[in-house]
């Protein structure tokens, strides 16, 4: 069995998508294990493990032959900015799915919505184009867009958030 990193990509959106907390697959020379909330391992049947992030994207094995340059930590500690303050009345819009980000329906179209706009309930206020398919997100309260999180095109996993919502 092979599989190239955009099935995976693929496989992991579904998964993502569903109440899976875990699946196995297994071949001669590959086997993925995912487990939703824990960390993921993929091995080779040489034993080459390879580590992925928490974030469910899971790297393909590395053959022995290649070999791996470890990384290199910064030598100066780097500043991470604040998150901008949010009012506790606001309203998340958040991601329901792994996917990519769009404010638009098409790239040479005005933005769906603008941080100041009014919305209401059912509104489209953005698309998350996932496996090839735009699923519109529609806001779930009416008020005023007080924030937009995510730059488009960006890439943005389930439940982060896309943007803030003060209700009427």
């Amino acid at each position: 069995m092979s599989i190239n990193f955009n099935e995976l990509r693929e496989l992991l959106g579904a998964i993502a998508q569903t109440d899976i907390t875990e699946l196995t697959l297994k071949s001669e020379e590959f086997e993925l294990t995912v487990r939703k909330g824990a960390p993921v391992m993929a091995t080779t049947t040489t034993g080459v493990p390879v580590t992925a992030v928490p974030t469910t994207i899971v790297s393909p094995p590395i053959p022995s032959s290649v070999s791996q340059t470890p990384a290199v930590p910064p030598s100066e500690p780097t500043e991470v900015s604040a998150p901008p303050a949010v009012d506790k009345k606001w309203v998340a819009i958040t991601s329901p799915m792994v996917g990519t980000f769009y404010r638009a329906p098409a790239p040479d179209e005005s933005p769906f919505v603008e941080a100041g706009d009014r919305v209401r309930t059912g509104q489209t206020v953005c698309i998350i184009e996932a496996m090839k398919l735009m699923n519109e997100i529609e806001a779930e309260i009416s008020g005023q867009v007080t924030e937009i999180a995510v730059a488009n095109g960006e890439p943005v996993e389930y439940g982060q958030t896309l943007m803030w919502i003060n209700p009427d």
